[in-house]
């Protein structure tokens, strides 16, 4: 793994910018997150399909979210989301309740099945990244902890957009 500041030239003297950060980021979340996505995607219950799973896990980082939220980030028509959703409901893993100030509007949230079917996956890829690294040196793992302690930080879970 190469340090920041060595690809960045940082040790020569220089200082590390915002944009050089952002590069640095841009350059290792891809191939992080494919590695993360398909074991996540590996290890899911069988008969839920990709998009089924990724309602999952978008509920579980929003509770409470709207079937136009489902929708917007499956990029999928509101019949083709309120479908999935109600396959979801009828495999125990997700509640989809009315809202008392609009009829029309529904909250989603999982259930204790639907978030021990994420917490299986979950559990499963953490092995799968942890063994990729096995391969660091402890100083190496604690400068990654460090920088994924920060960018939790920076990049904080936000509202659930309006939809």
């Amino acid at each position: 793994m190469q340090l920041l500041s060595d690809a960045t030239g940082a040790r020569r003297g220089g200082g590390v910018s915002a944009r050089d950060c952002a590069g640095a980021v841009l350059d290792a979340v891809p191939g992080v997150m494919w590695f993360v996505r398909c074991h996540m995607r590996r290890h899911r219950t069988r008969g839920l399909s990709v998009p089924q799973f990724r309602t999952l896990v978008l509920l579980r980082r929003y509770p409470g979210a709207s079937l136009s939220l489902v929708a917007e980030h499956l990029g999928s028509s509101m019949p083709t989301a309120s479908r999935l959703v109600t396959g979801l409901v009828g495999k125990g893993l997700l509640t989809r309740k009315g809202r008392a100030d609009d009829r029309r509007q529904v909250t989603l949230a999982l259930t204790a099945r639907g978030e021990s079917v994420l917490d299986t996956a979950q559990a499963a890829t953490r092995d799968a990244v942890a063994e990729k690294l096995e391969q660091l040196g402890e100083p190496e793992r604690k400068t990654l902890a460090a920088a994924m302690d920060v960018l939790g930080r920076v990049f904080a879970k936000p509202a659930a957009p309006d939809s």
